[in-house]
């Protein structure tokens, strides 16, 4: 199962193993077992500390626990955690062994503190690049709560599972077989929503900061620039993000960032906040904004900005980076069946609807990318575009005309997604020509349609925003709101392309800077 090159790389990260541990495999004799039974023992081969069972009684079979040697597994995968998930694989060895986690004591605290005895599940694919976090985050979570369980559980391996619960979005999870969550989610977002008290402590905590010189609001690629370009000023600077790295997170591959040949999202993103750590930027994660007044709105001339949780932050000059979403065909269907058939990332959900037929709403370079990737792993994949010819770089078209299993529907509005209140069976389409209505059966439905800026937070504010609800700014990244500033796709800057936001992000911060030294505040 593991190459030479691959073994000798594991080898050398067991050696930071701080006791024996057990690999407990369940096998029910199949051919997915003897891969189960393989990875196993090759594993156990590369440690003295390591011990290979093959007498687990786990539900689900063919899988493997890890524990501590003596004790019962607490963290499991059912299926082969190869691809994405190898590192998760790597992480359940040394931690349940006593090998420290690279988080905070703060958060590690907020682990040990839960206090809960549940089994938690979550669906994954191997080419998902959300599903590690959530894996290595509910692992984490058992290994410091006696009495919990987290499993792994591939959905090629467990296709009846998959099919029985109706599983079409990964990562998806279940906390005693209840669904408590899909997508990317982080170790602090679980921690959140298992912690039901967590939104008052947090509130109090951030309600007791000091003013800052630099507020950003957003943390993408905007927002951390911004932040790192207001720490080099030596200048106090915080970041509020609903979730760090923004819809970075949810790129694929990045290939037209200047020095960056390729990179993926996820390592980007992680990139960019270790950097904005570097310079000791105040991180206040998971949070949202609702509500935001100027400098001439408020009594002591300080920016005033408000979270969801009630919590009030006050600073010299805020900065708006609060990025972009995806834009949703607003149909019949859509919210209903939404990961339920509707999904809007094929990389991570387009393994669930092998051998299925599918569709791709959007004729971009984001929709003709997805309906070759997904070609390669479905039946067969119509593209659907509103207008009357494809708008993505021709490169993209040729390729995807090339392909034998793709249809490529044009001048088409759709108008419902159809299901049988499980899931999606069809797509209903109408010809703008002939305004005659078709019906296109099939399982899944990719929406990639572009963007919507997150602004509808400053709907009720001060701060002016465009017929498309984007932030109005001028050439210094002012808003029309004293001490605001504004940078990235929830701007009328155009072309939405991480480079650009990078750019404006910098500018923003040299702006809000050189607006502290001038107004004195």
């Amino acid at each position: 199962m593991l190459d030479q090159n691959t073994s000798a790389q594991l080898k050398t990260l067991l050696e930071r193993l701080e006791g024996p541990i057990e690999l407990v495999a369940t096998l029910n004799g199949s051919e997915k077992s003897d891969k189960i039974k393989e990875l196993v023992e090759e594993v156990a081969a590369l440690s003295p500390l390591v011990t290979a069972r093959f007498d687990g009684k786990n539900s689900r079979a063919p899988s493997f626990g890890v524990a501590k040697a003596g004790e019962e597994p607490r963290v499991f995968f059912a299926g082969l955690p190869m691809g994405h998930e190898f590192t998760s694989l790597i992480l359940a060895l040394l931690q349940t062994s006593g090998y420290a986690p690279k988080v905070s004591d703060e958060v590690l605290a907020s682990i040990k503190a839960l206090g809960i005895q549940s089994d938690f599940d979550v669906f994954v694919s191997l080419s998902c690049h959300n599903c590690p976090d959530v894996v290595q985050a509910l692992n984490l979570i058992a290994i410091y709560n006696p009495g919990t369980t987290a499993t792994m559980i591939d959905g090629a391996f467990f296709q009846d599972e998959v099919e029985e619960r109706k599983i079409m979005a990964v990562p998806m999870v279940f906390q005693d077989n209840n669904h408590i969550g899909q997508g990317r989610m982080t170790l602090e977002e679980i921690v959140a929503k298992l912690d039901t008290n967590s939104a008052a402590k947090e509130a109090e905590k951030l309600n007791a900061k000091d003013a800052f010189d630099v507020l950003v609001i957003g943390g993408g690629p905007a927002g951390n620039t911004s932040a790192i370009y207001a720490a080099r000023k030596g200048i106090k600077t915080g970041i509020v993000a609903e979730r760090m790295g923004g819809q970075v997170i949810d790129t694929m591959d990045i290939e037209n960032y200047t020095s960056i040949q390729k990179t993926q999202g996820p390592k980007f993103a992680a990139e960019m906040e270790a950097h904005v750590r570097e310079y000791g930027v105040d991180i206040m994660n998971l949070q949202r904004v609702s509500n935001i007044k100027g400098a001439d709105e408020t009594a002591n001339g300080l920016v005033e900005v408000t979270l969801e949780n009630g919590a009030k932050l006050e600073s010299k000059t805020v900065i708006l980076s609060t990025g972009a979403r995806w834009r949703e065909m607003n149909v019949p269907g859509e919210a209903e069946y939404r990961t339920r058939g509707v999904a809007y990332c094929p990389h991570c959900d387009g393994p669930l609807f092998k051998g299925k037929r599918v569709a791709v709403i959007g004729g971009g370079n984001s929709g003709v990318e997805a309906a070759i990737d997904l070609a390669g792993i479905v039946e067969h994949v119509t593209l659907v575009e509103f207008d009357t010819k494809l708008r993505a770089d021709q490169v993209l078209q040729d390729k995807l005309h090339s392909l034998p299993n793709t249809t490529v529907i044009l001048n088409a509005l759709s108008t419902e997604v159809v299901g049988d209140g499980s899931q999606v069976t069809a797509l209903k389409y109408k010809d703008r020509a002939t305004d005659v209505e078709h019906t296109v059966e099939l399982a899944g439905i990719f929406v990639q349609i572009g963007l919507l800026p997150n602004t509808d937070f400053l709907k009720e504010t001060a701060v002016e925003l465009s017929n498309r609800n984007e932030i109005m700014i001028n050439d210094r990244n002012e808003t029309n709101v004293k001490g605001v500033f504004a940078a990235g796709d929830c701007t009328t800057v155009p072309y939405k392309q991480i480079i650009i936001a990078t750019g404006e992000g910098a500018k923003a911060s040299l702006s809000a800077f050189d607006y502290i030294i001038r107004s004195g505040v």
